[in-house]
């Protein structure tokens, strides 16, 4: 799988803090992708802990799976150093080095993408998810365990149900309870498709677990790649 060259990588924060700001009105927020067979989820791990803020190896992860199987395809994980400082909200310069060695790996396209991370639930509207959607120009989502930046009131209980978060009063993102009585998870738009659309699918996908199962099977890939 072929990704675009959008920028150079060694930067300095200030500089990718810029550069997100910038690319952040070329993401789509829009859309639903059609005839979906094939679907892909990346995750990385820190493979050095617990140096959680100054790790210097990581390990990516990518799964790619038939829909509506959910049967794994193909699979790839790929350990890199780290070349980018821990820095809150420019997760995306610390992973996409990894990841985009990962995903170059796939033989099939996939039609859909998820990310382990958030999308424009991002206080510049370009979190890891948009930077990958961008990137491979994918409809891309951004499922993520915890919330970064907005307010939010917690979903009911139920599975299926969700609630808003917003951000100085814009919807951001939607929390989203994936399964009875367990905690919720955080889903925002990365590229090419709309933020009830993207809901919709991680729902979909989940298969009784908290996580949609392609997110689940690469986040224990990236921990335990054997």
């Amino acid at each position: 799988m072929r990704l675009r060259d959008l920028h150079p990588w060694d930067l300095t924060p200030s500089e990718a803090i810029a550069l997100q700001k910038r690319l952040a009105s070329q993401v789509i927020l829009k859309g639903e992708p059609r005839n979906v067979r094939l679907i892909a989820a990346a995750d990385v791990a820190f493979v050095d802990r617990p140096y959680r803020r100054s790790p210097t190896l990581a390990r990516a992860a990518v799964v790619l799976m038939s829909y509506p199987e959910l049967e794994i395809v193909e699979h790839h994980v790929i350990e890199a150093p780290v070349t980018f400082p821990y820095v809150p909200g420019l997760l995306s310069f610390r992973e996409i080095p990894v990841l985009s060695q990962a995903l170059a790996q796939l033989q099939g396209k996939p039609d859909l993408l998820l990310v382990d991370g958030h999308g424009y639930a991002h206080p510049r509207c370009f979190g890891l998810a948009c930077h990958l959607g961008l990137l491979t120009g994918l409809p891309t989502i951004g499922v993520a365990k915890s919330r970064l930046c907005g307010e939010y009131a917690e979903p009911a209980l139920d599975a299926g149900a969700t609630s808003e978060l917003t951000l100085s009063g814009e919807l951001i993102g939607l929390v989203v309870r994936t399964r009875a009585g367990v905690r919720p998870v955080f889903v925002s738009t990365g590229h090419r498709i709309g933020l009830r659309a993207a809901a919709e699918w991680v729902i979909r996908l989940c298969n009784g677990y908290r996580l949609p199962e392609p997110i689940r099977l690469a986040d224990r890939l990236s921990k335990r790649p054997d």
